[in-house]
């Protein structure tokens, strides 16, 4: 844990995850006292998965996607038997971007408008319009790489950095697509081209996901946390919140929390509280913290409701000739969204996001021949197959966009609790039959591109391992206070000087990856909070 932890601070962040970190950074260069409690620790990048010669395997211990099999201390389980997803999430300084893959796609301009399109969902109090200088301006930070100008975005979409070079697999992607005539674009990632503050380039090491030993990929315990302590932010780890303390006046006053390493419980006080343990922390932190199975914020019994995961598929393609798939970045070569918006003609409602990616790792090479033949069968002569298509396995996958449905939520389980004796979160989760039928009609287009690029065979995938780490929507933002938790700008509709400002508070879940959303959402947030504090205090 880190030596200072201040009893008093004008703002409290819970959570040190990505929007976490930007809003402490946003507050701290404004000159504004601000702390940050985060159960998790910091990690050493000579721990990372990828650092070990084993890396595949160390990849499944310590370092497993879902809370529940990896059982970190500083972990909170969740019970997932009536979710048919398991979420996935990691408790440390950078939160869940330590094991991200990176992809940073922004939502696009219609997911801001369900309702007025579609007819379905709502609408956000917000537009595109309204994020875009802040995408902006956290893209130039971290320095997300990608081409301009992809027709999918409204004009003007530019990247403070080049696109990662397609190679010999996103070229075969691309003619295959090219074939089909359907969109394609550079994908654009949170790994920089070029060195920038904090990170180095890429080195394509291609183990975005277990851990970049070069300390390129963006992860905000690299990208965001030090230059926050630089500018003065307090972040106290290993600091586990028990609850958000609120006085007779409807107030937030701060948070009582407990020393994971030694059981102790502590107090900071605070004038202002930022929620930022993503859309199931979140939620869970506000149910434990009022006086009755409501919670806090909730007067309109939304807290925890509407959780939406995007769920992915994947389809694996083998080709003849050496691509070179073991090189990384393990992000987004190639994105495409030509089928992202709705087009009833399909059968439902919005759509996905497809990405094409290379493969690396013989384990990931080995899928095929492990789940028809068994484990014991990677030996031998099928071992020398596994490691031929370690040069020749192409990963398409998808994002599928889930819509807020009330019944997928967020509740407490008072039989299964973390290391301190809190509640674990209690996941109910069912996938809807427009998510069935984007996923089957996606799993048809991700093999109807690997054919058409020429794979010789292919491996559908229709719940990718580990997946998914997309946790949105159970605390969501609105005008109206009867139908939702915030307001525009993260401010509680019950306690005014409490803001979220995570993946909790999306109206809808578009099917981009959401982080680059997410830290736009923050970065508006932590700077409206700063002004509100700069006002009142003339």
């Amino acid at each position: 844990m880190t030596v200072e932890q201040p009893d008093q601070t004008q703002v409290l962040v819970i959570g040190g995850g990505p929007s976490g970190a930007v809003v402490a950074h946003s507050l701290a260069v404004a000159g504004i006292s601000v702390t940050c409690l985060e159960q998790g620790d910091w990690l050493n990048p000579n721990e990372y998965a990828a650092n070990h010669r084993m890396w595949e395997l160390v990849a499944r211990t310590h370092w497993g996607l879902e809370p529940q099999q990896r059982r970190n201390k500083a972990d909170y389980p969740l019970e997932v038997t009536d979710a048919d997803l398991p979420p996935s999430m990691y408790s440390a300084v950078g939160g869940s971007t330590i094991h991200f893959g990176a992809l940073w796609p922004r939502l696009t301009a219609s997911d801001f408008h369900l309702k007025t399109l579609d007819g379905i969902a709502d609408d956000w109090p917000i537009s595109y319009a309204d994020l875009a200088p802040f995408y902006a301006e956290t893209d130039a930070f971290i320095g997300a790489a990608g081409l301009d100008d992809d027709p999918a975005y409204p004009e003007g979409l530019e990247f403070p950095q080049p696109p990662h070079p397609l190679g010999k697999t996103g070229m075969r992607v691309a003619e295959g697509l090219n074939k089909l005539g359907w969109h394609w674009w550079y994908g654009v990632n949170a790994i920089p081209t070029h060195k920038i503050g904090d990170l180095a380039a890429c080195a394509r090491w291609g183990t975005c996901v277990q851990g970049c030993p070069e300390g390129a990929k963006a992860s905000f315990d690299l990208a965001y946390w030090p230059a926050a302590i630089r500018a003065g932010a307090k972040l106290v780890t290993g600091a586990r919140v028990k609850r958000v303390l609120t006085d007779a006046d409807d107030h937030a006053i701060g948070a009582e929390w407990i020393d994971v390493a030694t059981g102790d419980v502590k107090t900071t006080r605070a004038d202002y509280v930022v929620l930022c343990a993503n859309g199931i922390g979140t939620a869970r932190l506000l149910l434990m913290s009022g006086n009755d199975e409501k919670g806090l914020a909730n007067s309109s019994g939304l807290v925890g409701k509407n959780l939406m995961l995007h769920p992915n598929s994947m389809v694996l393609g083998y080709y003849e000739d050496d691509l070179e798939t073991w090189r990384g970045p393990l992000g987004a070569i190639i994105s495409s969204m030509e089928f992202y918006e709705t087009n009833l003609d399909r059968g439902f409602y919005r759509g996905l996001k497809l990405h094409a990616s290379t493969a690396p790792g013989l384990m990931m090479s080995g899928v095929e021949p492990s789940r028809t033949l068994g484990f014991d069968a990677l030996w031998g002569e099928n071992f020398h197959q596994i490691v031929d298509d370690a040069r020749s396995t192409v990963l398409w996958a998808c994002n599928i966009e889930d819509l807020p449905e009330e019944s997928n939520r967020v509740e407490l389980d008072y039989d299964l609790k973390d290391s301190s004796g809190l509640p674990a979160a209690k996941i109910h989760y069912k996938y809807s039959e427009n998510t069935l039928k984007i996923r089957d009609f996606a799993i048809e287009k991700m093999s109807e591109a690997h054919y058409a690029a020429g794979a010789k065979r292919i491996l559908p995938i229709a719940e990718m391992p580990g997946e998914p780490g997309h946790l949105l929507g159970t605390a969501r933002m609105g005008d109206d206070p009867a139908t939702s938790v915030v307001d525009s700008m993260g401010r509680s509709h019950d306690i005014p000087n409490l803001r979220i400002a995570d993946g909790s508070i999306f109206v809808t879940s578009g099917s981009a990856n959401p982080t680059s959303t997410i830290i736009a959402l923050a970065l508006r947030i932590g700077r409206d909070l700063v002004s509100e504090i700069q006002e009142g205090s003339k």
